[in-house]
């Protein structure tokens, strides 16, 4: 766990309230159909005195699955649920949004072994990527398969439409070379956005705390730091220095790493500067344009706050459509 709070604590959240007494389910979304609010594996933790984290509809239906999870976790049973715009009044009991969802809820001990739940945290923890099965066989954790499920955050049913798989992804997390101005609003949007920040900057006037209170800023040299945090699927790199010094010793990392991002602050000019150094290092053209150059999506963005929502926004269609 980050020291910063998490959105998504949501099994880390029921594993508490279970070990405290009070007793706790887990509802996950397993199918939806048309505009529904949530994606499949969202979840909800529920306590056995109705408090919850999380949510599998956005607050349309939370009320009613608190109430069969609450029962649920009395009677130790599985429930699936269904809810759609067709139940009747849609603001009972039902999504005013639209869609149709299928929400499985677990209590804990009973349905959901214990040791398993603080397995999954555990795994949660050390950013290793793990897929919760259940089905016809049980329920178990599992780290290896599901390559294309873990690439894409897609939890979902397998063809034998039992066996359901929610997949785990560590948090995203975002390493920012440069702790300049614009890093100063771009930190707090990627943690709404649930990434992990990190910030690295050998100036130690940029990356003191009194700039960025109660963050992570490594004070090494660039390429050393991308090193030490080391660069997975689930990171992204933003380069914000402007000084070639500090950016290209970590764009040589980054190129070389599977880092699903890779931005460069800088005009037309600098960047077109920029291609021309990395292609005497020998980085082949494909290899090169992997960096977004000038970075951020063009939407006329001035100041450090709007380059930030550009920066971020880039960074979402890049995961979610691969481009």
């Amino acid at each position: 766990m980050s020291k910063m709070d998490r959105f998504d604590d949501i099994p880390e959240t029921a594993l508490a309230w279970h070990r405290a007494g009070k007793g706790a389910a887990l509802a996950t979304v397993v199918e939806a159909w048309g505009s529904a609010p949530r994606r499949v594996g969202s979840q909800l933790a529920i306590s056995g005195a109705g408090e919850i984290a999380g949510s599998v509809s956005g607050g349309c239906v939370e009320g009613a699955v608190v109430l069969e999870a609450v029962e649920a976790i009395e009677t130790g049973k599985p429930v699936l649920l269904d809810y759609g715009v067709s139940d009747g009044d849609a603001f009972a009991v039902g999504l005013a949004c639209g869609g149709t969802i299928r929400v499985l809820v677990e209590p804990i001990g009973s349905v959901m072994p214990e040791a398993l739940l603080s397995d999954l945290v555990l795994a949660r923890d050390a950013r290793v990527p793990v897929a919760y099965v259940t089905g016809p066989d049980g329920r178990r954790l599992e780290r290896e398969g599901h390559d294309a499920r873990f690439r894409m955050d897609r939890s979902g049913f397998e063809e034998d439409g039992a066996t359901f798989v929610a997949i785990h992804n560590p948090p995203l997390r975002l390493i920012i070379v440069g702790a300049v101005h614009i890093a100063q609003a771009l930190v707090p949007m990627a943690r709404i956005a649930g990434y992990d920040p990190l910030l690295i900057d050998p100036r130690e006037s940029f990356g003191s705390q009194t700039r960025f209170p109660g963050e992570t800023v490594v004070q090494d040299w660039p390429d050393e730091g991308v090193r030490a945090f080391g660069l997975d699927a689930r990171s992204a790199l933003v380069l914000l220095t402007h000084d070639p010094k500090l950016d290209d010793p970590a764009l040589v990392e980054a190129l070389r790493s599977e880092v699903f991002y890779i931005g460069a602050l800088g005009s037309t000019r600098t960047h077109a500067k920029r291609v021309a150094r990395l292609q005497e290092a020998g980085f082949s053209e494909a290899e090169i344009a992997r960096i977004h150059g000038p970075i951020g999506l063009d939407i006329g963005a001035a100041g450090p706050s709007e380059i930030a929502v550009s920066i971020l926004a880039e960074m979402t269609r890049v995961l979610r459509k691969g481009a």
